[in-house]
């Protein structure tokens, strides 16, 4: 069965998804979709996992151009900011996330750019320009992925030169005073070398105004949550003949704005300070602040790769690859005019990887193997200061962390037709890796609780297997079952309280899948619907705890044993030839098998909560083209996307009984409630200018209800008030974009 595109709604989505993307003919069709998630070009349907592709058309024509637009379209996978920032995402997929932005944590969803590991969560939200699409790799990606795939992959693929003349312009305006200018062009071929080049500008001023109280110092600045950003990105392919081609990308981005309003949900008590007026469980949008508040982010890529066709069943490629980020941020955490709590991160990151790759055929097998090489250094000024204006009460923390890491992989993997309709897929991958920590913590003219100089070493290996069996049950019917590992990198706690447990290195977290589907088409192809059930079963489970002891620290513990099982339903009928409803929906039922917790000696798994695991999810779509003329199309797209409540740290969901457990933030305390988020745009599409010119112009609105809704929280705990700042969803936002291809 060919898989593809129904109508204009451009949502890819089968493999347990279902295929989507743009088609302007009379019709609905399924047209085959081709992917690169397993390291070569296969039809999706073919995958024997669960992935999601976002297509061209689908990302062009809702403006995506970073991964915190794709969390709607694909089931159990959620992307939220991370605490006071709007470039850096913790990114779950079936429950499987990483809290903790610290530079010196690993990722449990690896993201990829053209083939190439994006390692860390601060920065991993930048402006990517001509997307051709997204794909979302669902389930442990351990084998052709390796370490920190854990959960799942996203690989986002930009569209490669054509060689001929072309190009779009796209210029917005909208509430907030946003303005957006983005341009593209491909060049003329010449010789043999195809260069395309885009770039793109963005301003929305902060839709949290900044005040000053009457009594209060002036306020450090004028606004929060506003947006601005630059990127720019070149692609350039030469043929240096008919087998081997060289591929160079180059991608830059830059953020410098304020920060998210650290908006103040909860307080115990006040310090005897006047607080208690800035407590508010609404969303406000006027605050005071007092601290620097801002949030700047540098990223640049380099990518050389080589595509070698050495014949028509055998193939080389070469990735080698350079990646640089400088992300600096500052939060006024209390989010008040009164110099409480305040801390900044000033990080710079940069990473090498080189991999290699052999893709072929032999009769009934169909193969890829490969090595790979990484390497990356990190460091993080991240200065405190809690009651600075408070004389003797006031504390300032010295904080300093960097990391080295190199890591060597090999792996293989083959698909062997047994019959016509029986494909037996196997594969293997051997990581090793070692890790270096530098640590320093203390009171400025006070010795030190962490020296200077401390720092400790480690080393890491791992095996992950994958072995799936794939039936052809009919011309339009496929299932699978499918069982995978993962393991997601042990290391150190780059924010220790202590110089034994700067020393102390946290071990890998593994996790072991099963997962079975079946997909399949109906009515003449106009309707797509698919399932899938999984259990994931986790060892050695990461798990951060914000403690808010010393200088804001965190306990990072290998909690034990998870079970998280689940399953997604999702769908797509062509209900006319010009109208697509689509919708999605999935479960999470995840449990602690064993949580040791309380000086590590005491079993808790029935009284904690398990983080960014909603148990349901609801997305949909509607994309109906409404007219269709001479001088052009109407067409109309409305996305829906409902999240269950769930908890966000893996606190304890009653006080704990035992003497042993210290007091603690509750989860209930900073559990989120369900939300809705609805979007909608008109398009008025393909209408003559002049010669080939084409104009678009396009009506959208954003959180069409104006939900108020907290996207994070962090809670202090009683040891600091249980002071707990609240992050908010975006308002209600809305304007018009104007475009012209020629």
């Amino acid at each position: 069965m060919s898989v593809g595109h129904i109508g204009p709604v451009g949502i890819i989505s089968t493999a347990m998804a279902l295929a989507l993307s743009g088609n302007t003919a009379a019709e609905p069709a399924m047209e085959e979709i081709v992917v690169t998630a397993q390291k070569r070009e296969q039809d999706i349907q073919d995958i024997p996992f669960s992935i999601t592709a976002i297509g061209a058309d689908a990302v062009e024509s809702r403006d995506i151009t970073s991964i915190d637009g794709i969390s709607q379209f694909v089931p159990n996978l959620q992307i939220t900011p991370t605490p006071g920032n709007s470039t850096s995402a913790q990114i779950a997929i079936r429950g499987g996330v990483t809290i903790n932005p610290a530079l010196t944590w690993e990722t449990t969803v690896g993201l990829y750019l053209d083939g190439v590991y994006i390692g860390k969560t601060q920065g991993s939200v930048f402006d990517v320009i001509d997307i051709e699409r997204i794909e979302v790799l669902r389930g442990p990606q351990g084998t052709l992925y390796g370490r920190n795939t854990l959960a799942g992959g996203i690989n986002l693929v930009t569209k490669r030169p054509t060689g001929e003349f072309g190009g779009k312009v796209r210029a917005g305006l909208g509430n907030y005073g946003a303005q957006t200018l983005a341009a593209s062009v491909d060049l003329p071929e010449f010789g043999s070398t195809r260069i395309s080049l885009a770039g793109r500008t963005e301003k929305r001023d902060g839709w949290v105004e900044v005040g000053t109280p009457l009594g209060f110092p002036p306020s450090s600045v004028s606004e929060l949550g506003n947006v601005d950003n630059r990127s720019f990105r070149a692609a350039v392919d030469i043929d240096l003949s008919e087998q081997i081609t060289v591929g160079y990308r180059f991608d830059h981005s830059e953020n410098d704005q304020a920060a998210s309003h650290s908006q103040l949900h909860r307080l115990d008590f006040n310090f005897g300070l006047p607080l208690d007026g800035f407590v508010s469980t609404q969303r406000e949008e006027d605050a005071a602040v007092d601290g620097p508040s801002f949030e700047e982010s540098e990223v640049t890529g380099h990518s050389l790769t080589v595509d070698w066709d050495i014949n028509e069943n055998l193939a080389f490629k070469s990735i080698t690859a350079k990646r640089d980020l400088e992300w600096n941020d500052g939060l006024d955490l209390d989010g008040t005019p009164i110099d409480v709590a305040h801390t900044q991160r000033l990080s710079d990151y940069d990473s090498f990887s080189q991999e290699l790759q052999l893709v072929g055929s032999y009769g009934d097998v169909n193969f890829v193997a490969g090595l790979y090489y990484f390497e990356d250094d990190g460091f993080t000024d991240n200065p405190q200061r809690f009651f600075g204006a408070f004389g003797p009460f006031g504390l300032t923390f010295v904080s300093r962390y960097g990391f080295e890491t190199e890591a060597f992989a090999v792996y293989a993997q083959a698909d062997w037709a047994m019959t016509d309709t029986l494909t037996l897929t196997a594969g293997l991958r051997y990581t090793d890796e070692e890790k270096d920590i530098e640590r320093e913590l203390g009171i400025p003219g006070l010795p030190r609780t962490i020296p200077a100089g401390t720092n400790a070493s480690t080393s890491f290996d791992d095996v992950t297997p994958t072995v799936s069996l794939t039936w052809a049950a009919s011309d339009s019917i496929t299932a699978f079952i499918r069982y995978a590992e993962g393991f997601k990198s042990g290391g150190f706690n780059g924010e220790a309280q202590t110089v034994a447990d700067t020393l102390q290195p946290y071990d890998s977290e593994t996790v072991r899948s099963v997962e079975a589907g079946i997909k399949g088409t109906w009515l003449d192809n106009r309707l797509r619907a698919s399932v899938a059930v999984f259990q994931n079963e986790h060892q050695d489970m990461q798990l951060s705890v914000f403690t808010a002891q010393g200088a804001a620290g965190s306990s990072i513990r290998n909690a034990g044993e998870a079970q998280i099982r689940g399953f997604e339903v999702e769908g797509a009928l062509a209900l006319t030839d010009d109208i697509t409803f689509s919708a999605g929906f999935s479960y999470l039922d995840p449990e602690y098998d064993e949580f040791l917790d309380c000086g590590g000696g005491v079993d808790v798994a029935r009284n904690r909560a398990f983080p960014h695991a909603p148990k349901n999810t609801f997305n949909a779509s509607l994309d109906a083209t409404l007219l269709r003329n001479d001088w052009g199309n109407v067409r109309f797209i409305a996305d829906y996307q409902r999240i269950g409540n769930h908890f966000l740290y893996p606190f304890p969901l009653t006080p704990d009984s035992n003497p042993a457990c210290a007091a603690s933030a509750l989860a209930p305390a900073t559990e989120i409630d369900s939300y809705t988020v609805s979007n909608a745009r008109l398009l008025v599409s393909d209408v003559s200018v002049s010669g080939d010119a084409k104009l678009e112009i396009a009506l959208w609105v954003n959180n069409l209800a104006d939900e108020e809704y907290r996207a994070n929280m962090i809670d202090f705990g009683p040891g600091f008030a249980s002071l707990t700042p609240a992050y908010y969803g975006l308002p209600r936002t809305y304007g018009v974009d104007f475009q012209l291809s020629f």
